[in-house]
């Protein structure tokens, strides 16, 4: 039997406008759908108990219904990345002036894909497309804030470090070889991206350029979008997804004894540039404290601060690296 596949035909002005993107609207689409559906949850499983833990699924029934694992999602939800780091506030005020009609047409699409209790649900909102907008709108905007603004930092960091690699390897090897690394389900050949994604589709791409997203949630799919207004899409498991939940290692003594155990635990952990915020999340520290020791290190010849839009992002130095290692066989 064939793989299906979705293929991407490419000319020449779409190889040049190829570019990288992340969606919080997306990840948070995707981590209400993991509170109901477990397929995903193999490298998530101590933030699913973190979240579930606190009551995370209350009031989230209208969410679920229009979130199935197959079928059609109503796209209004999950508005395209316009920019390559949009922010969520952003994303959601495009969700809230969403016409009512597309509302209404994009919930009967999802209603012809669901049974049971979930098409109750959507009956009762195509009642009111406005006021349905209006509810899931708010619904999402308290998901974001269970379920993912916590632990945004971290994620960010995650989906900020591929995009870093990813364009590192296109830089460095071309755009055959970074496909490819992606994921073994991403193939280029002949003027095509092929994706093997279960569809069996054709999409040309007509000078409209590809976005690859990479995503925490996503795993172990690699998904497609090809219906307007989002430009054709490729959304694909970030890479390092099964150290997003862990925690760091401890530094080794002599590095504690050297710096105080905090500067340490940041010293060591800064294996790949990070911002001050993704390093207070993961070590649970607060942010200022937290900035206060970075500038120090900087101060000090250990670090380096580089400015990535509004934020500046660390990274050890020679000297830095030498002394992370201090005491480790």
């Amino acid at each position: 039997m064939l793989a299906r596949v979705t293929i991407f035909a490419a000319r020449r002005e779409d190889l040049s406008t190829i570019r990288f993107a992340w969606s919080p609207a997306w990840e948070t689409h995707l981590a209400v759908r993991m509170l109901i559906h477990p397929e995903g949850r193999g490298y998530h499983r101590s933030w699913h108990a973190a979240v579930t833990s606190q009551s995370a699924r209350a009031g989230f029934a209208p969410l679920f219904a229009v979130n199935p694992l197959q079928g059609s999602v109503p796209d209004f939800l999950t508005p395209p990345p316009r920019q390559p780091a949009p922010r969520f506030t952003e994303q959601l005020a495009e969700i809230r002036a969403t016409p009512p009609g597309q509302v209404a047409k994009e919930l009967r699409q999802c209603l012809r894909t669901r049974t049971g209790a979930a098409r109750t649900v959507l009956a009762g909102l195509l009642a009111d497309p406005a006021a349905a907008r209006d509810l899931l709108a708010d619904l999402l905007e308290t998901a974001w804030d269970r379920l993912v603004a916590p632990y945004w930092p971290r994620i960010r960091a995650l989906l900020d470090a591929d995009v870093a690699y990813q364009s590192q390897q296109l830089a460095g090897h071309g755009l055959r070889q970074m496909l490819e690394s992606i994921d073994q389900r991403i193939a280029w050949g002949d003027g095509t991206v092929v994706v093997s994604d279960g569809s069996d589709i054709v999409v040309d791409l007509r000078g409209r350029g590809l976005v690859l997203m990479p995503s925490a949630y996503v795993w172990p799919l690699v998904t497609v979008i090809t219906d307007e207004p989002w430009q054709p899409t490729i959304v694909y498991p970030a890479r390092g997804i099964g150290g997003l939940w862990q925690q760091p290692a401890p530094p080794p003594g002599a590095l504690i004894r050297l710096l105080g155990r905090t500067r340490a635990q940041l010293l060591a952990g800064l294996d790949r540039p990070a911002s001050t915020s993704a390093l207070a999340a993961r070590h649970g520290l607060s942010l200022s404290g937290t900035s206060k020791h970075l500038i120090a290190m900087r101060d000090a010849g250990l670090l380096t601060g580089t400015r990535h839009r509004h934020e500046v992002r660390y990274a050890r130095t020679r000297l830095g690296t030498e002394l992370s290692r201090a005491g480790r066989p």
